[in-house]
C-alpha cells in the first residue's frame, strides 16, 4: 500500500467487540485517501491483541498495533501520535462505527483549507450498530478538539506538545490539548460529512458506570482549570459563577441520594427516572468539582 495520508489513531482497553466493529467499518471506506489504523492497546487482558492480529492478516486495510501497559488516554493516544506515518491524525473512540464515506470527507476537508484544520463532524448516539441515522441539525457541535471524532495535522500536535499525560482519569485532556492548538493557531472545521456513530448499549450505560465517570470528569476539570484557567475553559468545565450558583440551588449536595433514589424507582414513571438520573449525575459531578477546586493543586492531578 501506499504511503498513509491519514492516520486514524484508536486508544483501546478490554472493549475487543466494540474494537471489532470499529475496524470493520473502516475496512469498509470507499473513496478514502490512503490510510492506516493504529489501534494503541491501554492495557488489555482481553482479545483485543487478537482482533487487531485478524485485521493485520488482511490487504484491504492497513492496521499496526502498539501497546502502552499503564491506562492512561493521553499517554494512549501520544503512542499512537509518535509511531503514526501519516500527515494528518484521526481520532476515534473504539465503540464508534464509521459510514463508508468518513475518511473520504476528512480527507476533502483538510484539502479544501488554506490553513491547519481540526476537523470535526456530527456524532450521533446510538443504541446498537443496526442503528444508522442519518446527521440532522441536532447533531451540529461547537466542540473544538472532541477525539471521538478529530481530524487534524500531525505536525500541529507535535509543535502543541501532545496531549498532557497528566491527564490520568477520565475526561479533559482532549479539551486542555484543543486549547493550545487554538493558541497556535488551528482552526475549527465542522464537515457534515465527517458523521460517525457512536454506540452506546444500555447495559454500557448504567448509572454506577456514569456516575464513576462524572466523578473523574469532575476531578479533571479541576486540574484543567489549573493548567488553564480562561473564560473557554471554565465555561465547558461549568466552573463559573452562575452555574455554580444554579447547582448550589437546585442541585445541592444533600439530594443526590433523593436522586439517585427516585432513578431506580420502579413505580416512578420512565421520564421522571431519567430526570432524576441526570439531576443525580449534576449533583454528584458540581459537588466533586467544588471540592476538587478547594484541595491545593498538588492532590488534584494525581
Amino acid at each position: 500500500m501506499s504511503d498513509p495520508r491519514i492516520s486514524v489513531v484508536i486508544a483501546t482497553k478490554d472493549r475487543a467487540d466494540f474494537l471489532d466493529g470499529a475496524l470493520a467499518s473502516f475496512a469498509a471506506q470507499r473513496n478514502a485517501p490512503a490510510f492506516e489504523v493504529v489501534v494503541v492497546d491501554n492495557g488489555s487482558s482481553d482479545r483485543t491483541r487478537a482482533v487487531v492480529e485478524r485485521y493485520e492478516a488482511r490487504h484491504d486495510i492497513a492496521v499496526r498495533y502498539a501497546f502502552v501497559a499503564e491506562p492512561n488516554r493521553g499517554a494512549a493516544r501520544n503512542a499512537g501520535i509518535a509511531i503514526a506515518r501519516g500527515p494528518i491524525v484521526a481520532f476515534v473512540d473504539d465503540d464508534v462505527v464509521v459510514p463508508p464515506g468518513f475518511l473520504a470527507a476528512h480527507g476533502a476537508a483538510h484539502a479544501a483549507t488554506l490553513f491547519p484544520a481540526a476537523v470535526s463532524g456530527p456524532i450521533l448516539n446510538v443504541p446498537s450498530a443496526s442503528a444508522r441515522p442519518k446527521p440532522t441539525g441536532a447533531n451540529y457541535s461547537r466542540a473544538f478538539f472532541c477525539t471521538r471524532n478529530v481530524s487534524v495535522p500531525r505536525s500541529s500536535l507535535i509543535a502543541a506538545g501532545n496531549f498532557d499525560e497528566r491527564f490520568n482519569l477520565y475526561g479533559w485532556e482532549d479539551t486542555e490539548l484543543g486549547l493550545r492548538l487554538r493558541r497556535r493557531d488551528v482552526r475549527r472545521v465542522f464537515a457534515w460529512d465527517a458523521y460517525l456513530w457512536h454506540l452506546k448499549p444500555e447495559h454500557s450505560e448504567t448509572f454506577e458506570v456514569l456516575l464513576s465517570k462524572v466523578t473523574e470528569r469532575a476531578q479533571m476539570a479541576a486540574y484543567l482549570l489549573r493548567v488553564d484557567g480562561g473564560w473557554r475553559a471554565r465555561l465547558a468545565t461549568g466552573a463559573y459563577g452562575l452555574n455554580l450558583a444554579r447547582a448550589a440551588i437546585f442541585a445541592p449536595a444533600w439530594s443526590f441520594e433523593f436522586f439517585k433514589r427516585l432513578a431506580a424507582s420502579a413505580s416512578a414513571p420512565a421520564a421522571l427516572r431519567a430526570f432524576a438520573r441526570a439531576q443525580a449525575l449534576d449533583v454528584a459531578y458540581t459537588v466533586t468539582l467544588r471540592r476538587a477546586l478547594a484541595r491545593p493543586q498538588s492532590q488534584v492531578a494525581r
